[in-house]
């Protein structure tokens, strides 16, 4: 029977490094009294996820807008330029380093797709670093939706012609994949659990929980 694993890919496949790249660009401000830099970064993390919760807008504007919202919040100065270069960044960003030879392995078994919350134009050079070519790739773009909205995923599963029974997600995030995909008729879900959680969610379940994708072919019999 055909099968599809599917990824999510920033955070889960790329190193997102969308918060240390934020401080970069912000670093001649963030010497302001009484600035809670983690608090800010948790703030710019709701606010993109509040963003993609609206009326579709390509990713390349989300990500200033919710910068921008973050920083007034705490009192940060907001350029245009600093908009443009976060956004400049995204297509730097590489993999994890056990993510090539995983999908390498996974694909003597499997086709492989990626299913992000991006535009088409960004994520080319991230699938350009991570060196291995995926069966399917589906953005928000395409689908004219994020997710968590269950029009991205339903696109993504009628472009890729596979009915949700015979497709496996994997995913590091909550918010977007792992929470709206309970419901979704999967096969199988994994939730790469990077950032060591303390625990996932037992009214989530069933799910297989691994620490990086380095033991994810051995789960899936590859």
């Amino acid at each position: 029977m055909r099968q599809i694993v599917t990824f999510d890919a920033y955070g889960t496949l790329v190193d997102f490094q969308l918060g240390p790249t934020a401080l970069k660009v912000l670093s001649d401000r963030l010497d302001l009294d009484g600035l809670n830099v983690d608090e800010f970064l948790d703030d710019f993390r709701v606010m993109r996820f509040q963003a993609v919760l609206e009326a579709y807008r390509p990713f390349h504007e989300v990500l200033p807008s919710s910068l921008e919202a973050a920083m007034r919040l705490h009192g940060l100065e907001y350029r245009k330029s600093d908009g443009e270069a976060l956004v400049a960044a995204v297509p730097t960003f590489g993999p994890h380093p056990e993510v090539p030879a995983a999908l390498r392995a996974l694909k003597s078994r499997y086709e492989i797709a990626i299913i992000s919350n991006t535009d088409d134009d960004l994520i080319a050079q991230n699938l350009a670093n991570i060196g291995v070519e995926f069966d399917h790739v589906i953005t928000a773009q395409q689908a004219g939706a994020y997710k968590p909205d269950r029009q991205a995923f339903e696109y993504a599963f009628q472009t890729m012609d596979i009915d949700p029974a015979q497709v496996i997600h994997v995913a590091q995030g909550w918010e977007y994949d792992l929470i709206p995909t309970r419901d979704l008729g999967l096969a199988r879900r994994v939730w790469i659990n990077r950032y060591d959680r303390h625990s996932g969610s037992a009214d989530y379940q069933p799910y297989d929980e691994l620490p990086d994708l380095s033991g994810l072919p051995a789960l899936l019999g590859c």
